[in-house]
């Protein structure tokens, strides 16, 4: 655990050492804002929740968390710094296991960030609390998802835009298999138990159950599972890489 704290740390450091960390995190919130107050309507909704804010977040991981995950290890292979890397004294699981929570652990710093329009609804009416956490918590599980299939993404290219385009195509898929219009047209085609496992596999789902109040074993299972089999493929790229 040691090991993976120093990768850890390592990796959480260099972000906020170049302009990227402040770049994503002023657009994340900007976007956020914007489409929760002028494309959600908070205030014209009349309605003391953060529905409005929750319902774009899938849609801005899809285009920002590439962003963050592209460079992750497209970047050591393109300058060369993984052979460094996998000399140091660390297995290939305590090196992808570092990067990645740091990488989500910076996804998170940026999430939370948005603390004043939970304020802001608060300070307007008297909102379910206890949902708005049980929503922070999916849309931070769902960035982990996302971050798992960009790291896997960028480890298997040495180009970062390749890896950016990948990741969010990738994630684009996931997000269909749970968006109620693309299960509508199953419907038409698939028996109702295929559609189920279509749907269940799907980032919308999972995310959308959640960002209601309602925590379902069953979800976190499936954003632990999505992320553990993305890590898992990861550690098998760079172990095939690793042998080219």
């Amino acid at each position: 655990m040691n090991k993976v704290s120093i990768v850890f740390r390592r990796e959480l450091r260099s972000y906020f050492a170049t302009p990227l960390a402040y770049v994503f995190i002023v657009i994340f919130l900007v976007l956020s804002a914007v489409f929760t107050f002028q494309l959600g309507g908070l205030f014209e909704r009349g309605q003391a929740d953060l529905q409005s804010f929750f319902r774009w977040h899938p849609w801005l991981y899809l285009v920002l968390i590439p962003a963050i995950s592209m460079r992750l290890w497209a970047e050591e292979r393109n300058s060369g710094s993984i052979e460094l890397l996998m000399t140091l004294p660390i297995t290939l699981w305590q090196a992808v296991a570092g990067k990645f929570l740091a990488a989500w652990c910076f996804a998170g710093i940026a999430l939370a960030l948005t603390f004043p329009v939970w304020i802001t609804i608060n300070y307007l009416g008297s909102p379910d609390n206890g949902a708005i956490v049980a929503a922070y918590i999916g849309s931070f599980l769902m960035a982990g998802g996302f971050l798992a299939i960009g790291m896997c993404m960028s480890a298997a290219t040495r180009n970062q835009v390749i890896a950016f385009i990948t990741a969010a195509l990738v994630g684009f898929i996931f997000l269909l298999a749970g968006f109620p219009l693309v299960l509508d047209l199953l419907r038409l085609a698939l028996p109702q138990v295929l559609v189920d496992a279509v749907s269940s596999l799907g980032f919308l789902t999972h995310f959308d159950a959640i960002s209601k109040g309602v925590i379902d074993l069953r979800d976190l299972v499936y954003f632990a599972a999505l992320i553990g089999f993305w890590l898992t493929a990861t550690a098998l790229v760079l172990d095939m890489k690793k042998a080219e």
